[in-house]
């Protein structure tokens, strides 16, 4: 079942599983390009507790945005409104990525809302000059849309994954034809090219963490984590679920 909930950045669609169970419920966050099915793999075997998916801003179904200059610090003021609006006082947050930095930003300003947060391929190091070049140059082949989506998939996804299951880049390719090329460069500055670093946020966070990365992954281990590394690249919802799904049933029990 999914409903739109208004937010300060405008309305954001939330996808819910409803259970009866009174165990903690998870909340799962995206990275850039792709939507709330990035989970699919992973929420398919977790059948007893309540499960909340969020379409990130412009991504999916949350097309409907009020703020036009909006940023990370933005999007976890966003989700600590969907928390409250959903009447929920503790999540288990899971993020992908962007969904991983909204969630140490959120969790940063009100630990007590999370029992605990897995942090999956997630980017906290501010972008350099040379990497901020790199973003507007891409934008530049936005034109050409199947190949600059070919070119992410190859970034994002680990050379032996797209070898072994070439049907990744449809993952990609689905939710990604749902943005504009407005919207992708919006979401590329925001997202990446201007946030902030992240490494003192960790540092001091006041919630159990676990970090989980690609061992190809362009991420760094975060500080103070307990990280765990797996084989593929930065798409680690879709090249491993398995192990995504077993991070997130030691911080459930």
């Amino acid at each position: 079942m999914s409903h739109f909930i208004e937010t300060t950045i405008g309305n954001i669609a939330v996808f819910q599983k409803r259970s009866d169970s009174h165990q903690t419920p998870i909340i799962f966050l995206h990275g850039v390009y792709f939507d709330h099915h990035l989970w699919d793999k992973v929420t398919n075997s977790i059948q007893d507790r309540s499960i909340f998916l969020i379409d990130m801003p412009f991504h999916g179904l949350s097309k409907e945005l009020t703020k036009e200059d909006w940023t990370l610090n933005d999007c976890a003021e966003m989700l600590l409104e969907v928390l409250d609006r959903l009447q929920t006082n503790k999540v288990i947050a899971v993020g992908h990525s962007w969904g991983s930095m909204t969630i140490v930003r959120a969790a940063s300003k009100q630990p007590e809302r999370f029992e605990s947060v897995l942090l999956c391929n997630m980017p906290f190091r501010e972008a350099t000059k040379k990497q901020r070049l790199m973003f507007r140059l891409q934008h530049t082949m936005l034109t050409f849309r199947n190949f600059y989506t070919k070119q992410a998939a190859k970034a994002l996804f680990g050379k032996t994954s797209l070898k072994k299951y070439p049907s990744l880049i449809n993952d990609l390719e689905r939710p990604m034809n749902l943005l504009s090329n407005s919207q992708i460069k919006k979401t590329d500055e925001a997202v990446i090219a201007n946030a902030d670093d992240a490494a003192e946020l960790i540092r001091n966070l006041k919630v159990r963490a676990i970090a989980l990365r690609g061992r190809d992954d362009y991420v760094p281990v975060p500080p103070t984590t307990e990280t765990i590394t797996v084989d593929g690249g930065h798409i680690s919802p879709l090249e491993q679920p398995q192990e995504v799904l077993d991070a997130i049933k030691s911080l459930m029990n």
